[in-house]
């Protein structure tokens, strides 16, 4: 629209116009006490993107303030585009997750794609290489026509932005449940890696320095993206389709290669992404982090169309862009710079010491609004919290332990389950060697990155059980976490921290603000339990459709660090003869359990429980053994129990078998999801160092030759024997099947 249409301040008051854009009748009244006068369309437009859920954590700001953030390696922690954690000899490592679940929804490869191409930027925005890409996706069932579309797209979009851009997608999570079929998740999570020297902050300082712009042009795309992800999917939202962006990963990889160039320069001050809010976030964020302001002229944004107005120049949320600052005077060494790679460089306004943003266009002042309004004094509210009556139901009743009649049958129709089931279907499409550095590509318990020109190498996951969390969150949010720490210790890390993407419903529902309060007590807990701090994240709100919630769902993205590459450990059984440790002990635990699920098409009852001391102190003691070489194998057995990990043990072995005795109720034994185990696999010369080195760790078998998984009872009477190759074949080709 031209600037004729905008309407009058008066107008926007009376009748409301704010409130389409997601202003609160108190909220504007705010900002005309802030301003000392009624704001106008393009001021109106900026506090309602910054005040948006999204971009201010409005509602969640007083949840963050619970998570651990600081820690002897942590070099940077929430506040800028990524967390950064030391990993000894001046290098650091640089992570972050985020979502892009509402634009998935309705534009499911655009939103997949323009999710990745956004976590990347946050990356090298700190002057860091990615090397890593992972995911965490969740959709409802399969059996549905709308989900398979949504799937397959996603997955497209993943692929397609990261390959063409050349980091590989080492490793990820899919998930399927019915609380997701309206609303599915994508969060996307990158690695890079630093030297301490070349860190970077997005911070506007120095008074007369100048504002540039870089990168892609402005488009109408994207515009209210961060407002269209604050509030609930509805019929409607197919209309916001506007508000998805499109992505370019070839502009994004020159991007890349010019920003890690430009931090080697000195006549760089500050970089900042433009992701959710885009050139309305950078400048408002980097001016109120540094205690400046930015004046910027906007007849200089290189624009992609004609006529664009202020509000949706500042409002777009066009991909492949970034704002920086440099030293006044040297200009034009960064124009240069950035045309040797064919992307435009434009000073488009300078610092200030007023802290205000101001816009100007056409010679008119179009915006004057304090920084710190717009970014660190967005309102904070504190909302009413509920505990749930199904949650109080679900604590009263007892555990039960399902019947089964056949558990060999039970066994394969568990490997079946599109959650348990090989998900190679989605990471064959991916390019994971891209790169050459990836060492555990997915499919193992975390994937593993070496780190070129040393010994030492990064593990990484994610990961989140929700229907645990459903039930039980606190609880669940400490299962989360261990899990994550879990899958980095099989692997040989020692965990070094989390960032966390925390998808709920609707906060303004006291029942769900009551499920993110009660997650972040959980996931704060083990968080300082297992020394991880939270160095980053981001969360994700208004997860609802027709006014059903998903699942709480905060899903844990962990780096940790390998010490040498010999250190490097997989879940898959290596030799014939080797001796089978269970390290645990098993309770009759199946509230949330792949089994009741199977059984039931439904989830109730209490969440399996947790001791963290105990889950510290045999992630400890299991990594210490791993380290000293002295395991073939190790596993964390999560969903589906005992009898699904063994069996994910033995495949891809290529003529390995496993033959195990078990005690107890042989239900329990083989399908219970007691937290806090392992399976892990020795040889016999180190039998004795074993146990002598681990606690509660029990002898249940051994590894043999014959592609056999054959359980016994103590009696020795068989419980399962199973074909490895018939067990591999129904787990490998369940997903493609349900995509028929």
């Amino acid at each position: 629209m031209s600037l004729m249409l905008e309407p009058h301040p008066s107008q926007i008051k009376e009748e409301k116009i704010y409130r389409e854009m997601g202003l609160t009748d108190e909220e504007f009244v705010m900002i005309e006490n802030i301003l000392g006068r009624l704001p106008n369309y393009t001021e109106t437009g900026l506090f309602s993107v910054m005040w948006s859920e999204h971009c201010s954590y409005k509602n969640s700001k007083p949840i963050l303030k619970k998570f651990p953030t600081k820690g002897e390696r942590v070099l940077q922690g929430p506040g800028e585009g990524a967390g950064i954690v030391d990993i000894g000899d001046n290098q650091a490592v640089v992570f972050k997750i985020e979502s892009h679940n509402h634009p998935s929804a309705i534009e499911p490869y655009q939103g997949a794609a323009t999710g990745v191409g956004g976590i990347i930027r946050d990356v090298f925005s700190m002057g860091a290489r990615p090397i890593a890409l992972l995911n965490s996706l969740r959709f409802g069932e399969l059996e549905n026509s709308r989900t398979n579309y949504l799937f397959k797209e996603v997955v497209a979009g993943i692929a397609g932005y990261g390959n063409c851009i050349g980091i590989p997608t080492v490793g990820g999570e899919v998930q399927f449940d019915p609380s997701y079929e309206g609303n599915p998740l994508v969060n996307a999570m990158c690695v890079g890696l630093i030297d301490h020297q070349d860190i970077q902050k997005g911070q506007a300082t120095g008074v007369g320095n100048t504002v540039m712009y870089v990168g892609a042009k402005t488009g109408r795309d994207g515009i209210h993206g961060a407002t269209f992800a604050s509030e609930e999917l509805s019929e409607k939202s197919e209309e916001k389709r506007p508000a998805v962006q499109v992505g370019d990963p070839f502009m994004e990889k020159l991007l890349l290669e010019a920003c890690l160039e430009l931090v080697k320069s000195d006549a760089l001050v500050g970089i900042q992404d433009m992701g959710a809010a885009g050139l309305t976030s950078s400048s408002a964020e980097m001016a109120s982090k540094a205690g400046s302001g930015i004046e910027m002229n906007l007849d200089h944004i290189p624009q992609r169309e004609t006529g664009m107005t202020a509000y949706e120049m500042m409002l777009s949320e066009s991909q492949e862009r970034m704002l920086i600052v440099v030293k006044q005077g040297r200009e034009q060494e960064i124009v240069d710079l950035f045309s040797k790679y064919g992307l435009e460089a434009v000073s488009v306004g300078r610092v200030t010491d007023d802290k205000k943003l101001r816009l100007i266009h056409h010679g008119k002042i179009v915006a004057d609004v304090p920084t710190d309004a717009l970014a660190e004094d967005a309102p904070v509210y504190y909302k009413p919290s509920e505990e749930p009556a199904y949650y109080r139901e679900f604590q009263e009743m007892n555990e039960e332990i399902p019947s089964v009649e056949d558990y060999k049958n039970t066994l394969v129709n568990l490997l079946k389950q599109p959650t348990i089931s090989s998900k190679e279907w989605v990471y064959k499409q991916y390019d994971h060697q891209v790169r050459t550095n990836t060492v555990v590509t997915p499919g193992s318990d975390a994937a593993v990155v070496r780190i070129r020109g040393t010994r030492k190498a990064l593990a990484m996951t994610t990961d989140c059980n929700s229907r645990y969390l459903y039930l039980d969150p606190e609880t669940g949010g400490k299962i989360a976490v261990a899990e994550a720490a879990r899958n980095i210790v099989c692997s040989g890390g020692q965990p070094l921290a989390i960032t966390d993407c925390l998808n709920f419903g609707n906060p303004e529902k006291p029942e769900i603000f009551w499920q993110l309060e009660k997650a972040a007590d959980g996931m704060s807990e083990a968080c300082r339990a297992l020394n991880s701090p939270v160095i980053g994240g981001n969360v994700s709100l208004y997860n609802e459709t027709k006014g059903e919630a998903i699942y709480p769902t905060p899903v844990i993205g962990m780096v940790g660090l390998i010490e040498d590459l010999n250190h490097i450990t997989t879940q898959q059984f290596k030799h014939n003869g080797d001796l089978i440790y269970l390290i645990g002990e098993t309770k009759p635990e199946f509230g949330g359990s792949e089994l009741q699920k199977m059984q039931n098409n439904d989830i109730f009852g209490k969440s399996p429980t947790i001791d963290l001391a105990i889950e510290s102190n045999r992630q400890a003691q299991l990594l210490s053994v791993i380290k000293e070489g002295i395991v073939s194998s190790a596993h964390d057995i999560a969903e589906g129990g005992l009898a699904v990990a063994l069996a994910e043990c033995l495949f891809g072995t290529n003529g390995l078998g496993a033959e195990v005795i078990l005690d107890g109720n042989p239900v329990v034994a083989l399908f219970s999801e007691t937290q806090s185990r392992f399976i892990v696999s020795v040889k016999e010369e180190d039998k004795e160092q074993f146990e002598a080195n681990v606690d509660h760790s029990y002898l249940i078998g051994r590894v043999t030759g014959d592609e056999k998984l054959l359980i016994k009872d103590t009696s020795h009477k068989v419980i399962i024997e199973a074909d490895v190759h018939e067990c591999e074949q129904a787990w490998k080709g369940a997903i493609p099947c349900l995509l028929k």
